[in-house]
């Protein structure tokens, strides 16, 4: 029995939520997200929460009620909070700055990395060596900072490249005489 999908999903002031056949829509400060739910999940909107119910006893119903509820929860938190992750470059010169818009890196390669952000993301650079990456959408800024550590992975035996902020990277030996 799932637990998460039993939870509601309660809905902050200053936040509303439409359900409309398997649609759940969820408008607050930072901006509007959509979701169509599973259909094997149904929505109802009652005072301030949303609940999410099972159609059927199947495995699959199972499996889509709490990650719709999970789902839903993120889209609250999104439009209420937002979402950031921080990359961390490290290696000798390897350093990002912004230009406009677009986040412009240099990693050691003969030219330097642009990306443009997608709408809903936007990047900010405190430091030369620090990368931001904030939005209201969790799933879409974390596959945009899954991209940019993609250009240059730290590698085992430096550690050099782009890192999650605090993670951990295992460091191999190097050659031996």
């Amino acid at each position: 029995m799932s637990r998460i999908g039993k939870k509601p999903v309660e809905l902050p002031s200053g936040v509303q939520a439409t359900v409309e056949g398997q649609t759940v829509t969820v408008k607050g400060p930072k901006g509007q997200l959509a979701w169509t739910l599973a259909d094997e999940i149904e929505a109802r909107l009652e005072d301030q929460q949303i609940v999410l119910a099972k159609r059927n006893d199947g495995a699959r119903a199972q499996a889509m009620w709490g990650l719709s509820r999970s789902l839903v929860n993120n889209m609250v938190v999104g439009v209420t909070k937002g979402y950031e992750q921080t990359l961390e470059l490290v290696g000798v010169g390897y350093r990002a700055a912004m230009k406009g818009q677009m986040l412009s890196m240099q990693l050691g390669f003969s030219h330097d990395v642009e990306i443009k952000p997608p709408p809903g993301i936007s990047f900010a650079v405190p430091r030369q060596t620090e990368i931001r990456v904030s939005g209201i959408d969790k799933q879409l800024v974390g596959e945009i900072t899954a991209r940019i550590r993609r250009v240059r992975p730290p590698e085992p035996y430096k550690g050099k490249g782009v890192r999650y902020a605090g993670e951990k990277v295992r460091r191999k030996e190097g050659k031996k005489k």
